[in-house]
Formats: C-alpha cells, sequence, structure tokens
C-alpha cells in the first residue's frame, strides 16, 4: 500500500493536511460531455463554484474548453472570455482556484486573476510556452502556481485513434516522465508538479483499469497524484450509476495515497475519500 503522495508547495496551509484533497469540477463550457452548458452563464458558474465549496471541494477547477473525445477546440478569446471572470471572482472569495486549459496565455491571466493552480491536461504539448510560462508566474501568494501535468498524447479530435501500447500504465509513466524533465528544463519547479495519469484520454476503457491497477507506476514520479475518473466513459460502461462508481474510484485513490480527486459529485467525493484516508492510515505495514 502507498503512503501518501508528496504535497505540492505554494497552495494555502488549510490544504497541508494529510488528507486526500477534492477538487469540484466547473465547466464553463456548452459542450462538456457531462456538464455541457449548465453553468455556461457566469451567475450560473459562481453559483455552482460556490455550491461546490459548499459542499467540501477543497479546490475548484475550472475550464473553458471541453476535452471530451471529438471535441473542437474553442478560440484563445472565447476562453479568456469564459474562465477569467469566473477565476476573478471565486478567487477573491478566498477560493483554491485551478484554470485547466493548454494555453500559455489562459494560465498566465488566470493566474494574474487569483488561480493558484494551472491543470494542462496536455502536460505543456498543446503549447510549447506553457513551462517557461509557467515557471515565469507568480500567484498573489508571491509562488508559482502548481503545475498539474497529465499524461496525453494528443487532441480530443485524434485521441482514440492514440491507444497502441506494450504496457499501457509503465508505458504512461516513462512518456510523463519525458514530459516532466522538459518542465523542468523550462524552468518549472520540482515542488510545484503534479501528475495525473490522464484516464480517458488516449485510452480504450480495459486501459484505465490497467493504469489504475498498476499504482506503481502512478507513484513512479515521486510527486503529488491527481485522478479524475469522475463520469468518464469507462465507470459508465459498468451499468451502475456513474457518481457512485466514481465515489469507489475515490476511496480506492485516497487508500492509495493519491494527493487529489477531481469530481463533479462532491458530497459522496468527500465521504469516499475519507474512508480510503482512514483505511491508508490503518494498514500494517
Amino acid at each position: 500500500m502507498a503512503v501518501h503522495s508528496p504535497r505540492p508547495d505554494g497552495l494555502p496551509a488549510r490544504l497541508g493536511a494529510d488528507d486526500t484533497l477534492v477538487m469540484g469540477v466547473l465547466n464553463v463550457t456548452p459542450d462538456s460531455f457531462s456538464d455541457g452548458g449548465e453553468h455556461y452563464r457566469l451567475a450560473d458558474a459562481l453559483a455552482h463554484g460556490r455550491h461546490l465549496i459548499a459542499q467540501g471541494a477543497d479546490i475548484v477547477d475550472v475550464g473553458g474548453e471541453s476535452t471530451r473525445p471529438g471535441a473542437p477546440r474553442v478560440d484563445e478569446e472565447e476562453e479568456l472570455r469564459r474562465v477569467l471572470p469566473v477565476v476573478e471572482a471565486l478567487a477573491a472569495e478566498d477560493a483554491v482556484v485551478s484554470v485547466d486549459t493548454m494555453r500559455a496565455s489562459v494560465a498566465a491571466a488566470s493566474v494574474e486573476a487569483g488561480a493558484l493552480i494551472v491543470n494542462d491536461v496536455s502536460a505543456g504539448r498543446a503549447d510549447q510556452d506553457m513551462g517557461g510560462e509557467v515557471a515565469r508566474l507568480r500567484t498573489r501568494r508571491g509562488t508559482p502556481p502548481v503545475f498539474i501535468a497529465m499524461h496525453w498524447r494528443g487532441h480530443s479530435d485524434v485521441m482514440n485513434e492514440l491507444t497502441d501500447y506494450e504496457d499501457v500504465a509503465r508505458d504512461g509513466a516513462v512518456e510523463l516522465e519525458e514530459r516532466l524533465a522538459a518542465l523542468r528544463e523550462d524552468g518549472v519547479e520540482e515542488r510545484y508538479l503534479v501528475v495525473d495519469p490522464g484516464l480517458g484520454f488516449s485510452k480504450t476503457g480495459e486501459q484505465n483499469w490497467e493504469v489504475l491497477g498498476d499504482w506503481d507506476a502512478l507513484a513512479s514520479h515521486g510527486l503529488p497524484i491527481l485522478v479524475g475518473a469522475s463520469r468518464k466513459r469507462f465507470v459508465s460502461a459498468l451499468g451502475v450509476d456513474r457518481d457512485a462508481a466514481t465515489a469507489a474510484i475515490s476511496a480506492y485513490s485516497a487508500e492509495h495515497g493519491a494527493w487529489a480527486v477531481r469530481v463533479h459529485d462532491v458530497p459522496a467525493t468527500v465521504a469516499a475519500v475519507r474512508v480510503g484516508d482512514r483505511l491508508r492510515r490503518s494498514v500494517r505495514r
């Protein structure tokens, strides 16, 4: 059984306890796979962000571009229009805000608006300026933003064609390590890095389970781990309630030492990670 993964620097002390954090998803998009359009208007987005926090979310992850399979890209101006007012308003209320973006310009504007975390599903591959920009940025706390680097092989329109691996967990870990090396070379500091295995991205349903089943590969980077399984197709394919199934994966992730889980249904996840954390602390080593 894994011990809890390290904590990234740069976040408020209230997030420093040895518990798995809950990141609530706030999609400010008309076309996300689960909740597209529900929080597209600013008032709706802010209301939902506040609701996530009231339910127990430690972090609110604000995204203005859908990454569902087949989704078209939005232009930079539209992405900025969607996310910046939400980031700024929630950060002004002392929420810990993450921006879900593949663009260095959106990351920079969001950090200036108050975001403490940049969540890039491409780990800097989609925008060659991302690593250097993140290394240069400083949050309102005076520290670099935390940077979440996910395993990614290509954009939404092609990712389902990029699922060939010899060993999906180990190959994905090697590919992600290559991206981490590039980010470090760009100046991103190790203590602000978080890794995400990229469930649902360039992976078949069965491959997602193989990734989750090889926690040693997930932990091989020696960095905090974010797991994002919420409502994804491989979860829905079980034929049970997708939020209940997600909560089970969250409990498993917490038991194995994940730093955070990214979810839509916060209350069930809060309960799940508390169980997982408690089990992890009780296991004899």
